[in-house]
C-alpha cells in the first residue's frame, strides 16, 4: 500500500507492519493504542479533585502531550515526529520531579531545581536530536520514572496518616511501578521475538492478530504508569487524602489497588 506521508526517515522501526490497514496510517495500532495517554490526561482534568491551573494543569497536558506525539510518530515514520515524541516523555517527566524535589521548598531552592532541571532537559534533548544518540535519551528517561517513583514511595507516609490510606496508596505506586516494568518487558521482546511475532499474526489474521503487537500493549501499560503518576503527584502535593483517596481514579487503578491492598491483609 503506498503511503501517503511519503518513505519513512526516522531511525526506528517496530515489529507491526507499516501500511497494512490504511495508507493514512503507517503503524495502525501503535499509533491508536498511543491514544490511551490522551484518555487518561482527559480524564484526569475532567474527573479529578484537586486544582485544574499551573502545575496539575501542565501534568495532565503533558500526559496529553505524550500521545499526540507518540501517534504522529507511528503514523508517519518521520524523522521530526519521532523527535517529538521523545522530547514529548521527557517534557511530562521533568514537572513531575520538579514538583516532587520542590515540595514545601524555599523559593531559593525551588530555582536552584527548575534551573538544574532545565540545563537537564536541554542537554539530554540536544545531544539526542543533533547526534541521534538514543542511549542518553533512554537512561535519561529511565533514571526520571525512578527518581518519580521512589519519592512518591517516600512522600506517602509523610502525606497520608491514615494506615489505611498509606497502604492503599503504596498498592497504587506499586501498581504503577509494575505497569512501567511489564510494558518494557513487552518492549524488548516486541524487538527480540518480531519474526516469530509476524508469523503469529500472519497466521491468525486479523482482528486477533492486533492482540500480537505488543509495542501497543506497552503503550497501553505505560499509560496507565504514567498517568499513577500524575495522579499521584497531583493527590500528595495537594495534601487533600481521605480513607479512601483513590475513588475519583481511572480504571484499572482503584480495582488492582484494592486487589493488591486485601492480598497483603
Amino acid at each position: 500500500m503506498e503511503p501517503i506521508w511519503g518513505p519513512q526517515t526516522s531511525y526506528l522501526n517496530f515489529c507491526e507492519e507499516d501500511y497494512v490497514v490504511t495508507r493514512y496510517v503507517a503503524e495502525f495500532v501503535n499509533t491508536l493504542s498511543s491514544l490511551a495517554f490522551v484518555a487518561y490526561g482527559v480524564y484526569g482534568l475532567s474527573r479529578g479533585t484537586h486544582s485544574r491551573a499551573g502545575p496539575s494543569l501542565i501534568s495532565y497536558c503533558g500526559l496529553m502531550g505524550v500521545g499526540v506525539c507518540s501517534a504522529g510518530y507511528h503514523m508517519t515514520l518521520k524523522y521530526h515526529t519521532q523527535m517529538s515524541d521523545e522530547l514529548s516523555m521527557h517534557l511530562l517527566t521533568t514537572p513531575l520531579i520538579y514538583r516532587l524535589l520542590t515540595f514545601r521548598a524555599s523559593p531559593r531552592r525551588k530555582r536552584t531545581v527548575g534551573l538544574t532541571l532545565a540545563a537537564l532537559f536541554t542537554t539530554v534533548m540536544v545531544v539526542h536530536m543533533a547526534m541521534d544518540e538514543f542511549l542518553l535519551h533512554a537512561t535519561a528517561f529511565g533514571a526520571a520514572v525512578y527518581i518519580i517513583a521512589t519519592r512518591i514511595l517516600a512522600m506517602i507516609p509523610r502525606q497520608a496518616p491514615d494506615p489505611r490510606a498509606q497502604k492503599v496508596l503504596r498498592c497504587v505506586a506499586r501498581f504503577g511501578c509494575y505497569c512501567f516494568a511489564l510494558g518494557y518487558a513487552v518492549w524488548l521482546v516486541d524487538g527480540w521475538a518480531c519474526r516469530f511475532l509476524t508469523d503469529g499474526r500472519r497466521a491468525v489474521g486479523l482482528p486477533v492478530a492486533f492482540l500480537l503487537e505488543l509495542h501497543g500493549w506497552w503503550h497501553l501499560l505505560t499509560a496507565v504508569g504514567g498517568y499513577v503518576a500524575v495522579a499521584l503527584v497531583d493527590l500528595l502535593v495537594s495534601g487533600d487524602i481521605r480513607k479512601d483517596p483513590i475513588e475519583t481514579l481511572a480504571w484499572p487503578v482503584p480495582f488492582a489497588a484494592r486487589f493488591m491492598a486485601d492480598v497483603k491483609e
